[in-house]
């Protein structure tokens, strides 16, 4: 509310023990406060009374139109102000050309409307081409989402990682039925390759993996129906052009990390109230600086190598935490896992790993090692972690990305 400087803020009744609250720390906050509905005025009785004859709003493509708070996976969220053609150019362009989205399909999506990824994939796609969405207010499970699919037959299912995770594992017992559904989508974290390869084996179905960001809106980089290679991210959508470039801002050659530069039409102005990264991430012309590192091979597929501020550099050379969460997670015991860097008594660097079990009962020295095993058989000696903690679950946003800043130290 601060940060925003918000002249209203409308809420619904159940938010209560979380809005008031805040409100009540900031002087002077919002000056109209709008419950849903309840006693006084809501927006119920506003939009009972409300004329019925509305008149469009003039604007341009160029106007500023909303602003969206990225999830603070690294820290505290930003508030990126997007323009009215933003969510024209994501609907088309990755809705349409990437997805072949149509009026007869139903979109179901277990993230948010709040997250740039959820506001796509259950609003501007389907409105863009007429479709219909599937709008699920409750905490995305298997049992709730497998229930949402039984009931609505959606045709385009959006998920993220852990929640794929999680569906697998628990698909013997709810055996739930997938045939209404034609594409599956994945966005939010990297997806792991062993997670790719059980869901087809499962269903049938491909998952289209895409790396996208609140900043531009939606889906930039994406494999393709019919064009998907495990591990990676794909190729840039139409109308997006990606750049790596190492330390100085010189393009890398194929083989080589480095950090991903984007530019597309659907990106952000400028962060509202932050001077400061505005001027360090939007670069001008519709470049960002999106703060992940990647790589290209010869054929132009791109890999997730993790956050720029994530990477390790263990003995003098880059290690990926992605890769080695990935390898991991083809344990069949581990649900999710992340990694970050941790000294050693000599203060160097070396992975350390937190690992999320389907079972939690069978955490035990006897599991390290075969997981310490497994990187150091499927990976670079370097890179496998010497310490491994298992937990009953990781830091995350409210859009699911784990949060490795509060895993460190």
């Amino acid at each position: 509310f601060a940060n925003s400087e918000a002249s209203t803020i409308i809420w619904s009744p159940e938010y209560d023990e979380a809005v008031l609250p805040a409100l009540g720390a900031i002087d002077p906050g919002p000056a109209h406060r709008i419950r849903t509905e309840g006693d006084g005025t809501t927006l119920r009785t506003m939009i009972e009374q409300a004329d019925a004859e509305l008149e469009a709003a003039s604007t341009a493509a160029l106007d500023d139109c909303f602003w969206l708070y990225s999830s603070g996976s690294t820290g505290d969220p930003k508030g990126a102000i997007h323009r009215h053609r933003d969510m024209v150019v994501t609907s088309q362009r990755y809705g349409v050309e990437t997805l072949g989205a149509r009026e007869d399909d139903v979109f179901f999506s277990a993230a948010k409307l709040f997250f740039a990824y959820g506001l796509g994939n259950a609003m501007t796609f389907p409105l863009w081409v007429g479709g219909t969405a599937v709008l699920f207010d409750g905490r995305p499970t298997p049992d709730t989402t497998f229930d949402v699919v039984r009931r609505f037959h959606p045709t385009l299912y959006f998920g993220v990682p852990t929640l794929y995770a999680a569906q697998l594992a628990a698909f013997g017992e709810l055996a739930p039925d997938m045939s209404s559904v034609r594409l599956c989508v994945s966005a939010g974290e990297a997806l792991p390759p062993d997670i790719l390869h059980r869901w087809k084996e499962r269903t049938g179905l491909d998952i289209l993996d895409g790396i996208g960001s609140t900043e531009l809106l939606h889906i930039f980089i994406s494999n393709l129906p019919g064009d998907i290679r495990p591990g990676s991210t794909g190729k840039s959508v139409p109308g997006y052009e990606a750049r790596i470039i190492d330390e100085d801002g010189n393009e890398v050659p194929a083989g080589v990390a480095g950090r991903l530069l984007d530019r597309g039409n659907s990106a952000a102005r400028a962060y509202w109230n932050n001077p400061y990264k505005t001027e360090t991430t939007m670069l001008g012309d519709d470049w960002l600086d999106t703060g992940d590192t990647y790589l290209q091979d010869e054929d132009g597929y791109l890999y997730y190598q993790g956050r720029s501020d994530d990477m390790l550099k263990v003995g003098g050379i880059w290690a990926s935490p992605f890769e080695i969460e990935a390898k991991l997670m083809e344990h069949p015991l581990v649900l999710e896992a992340a990694v970050v860097g941790r000294e050693d008594d000599a203060g160097l660097v070396k992975p350390e790993a937190f690992v999320v079990l389907t079972e939690p009962d069978a955490a035990s020295d006897d599991l390290e090692t075969e997981l310490r095993t497994l990187c150091k058989e499927g990976l670079a000696p370097y890179k496998y972690p010497r310490w491994i903690g298992f937990v009953d679950d990781l830091p995350k946003t409210a859009t699911g990305k784990i949060q490795r800043f509060k895993l460190r130290g």
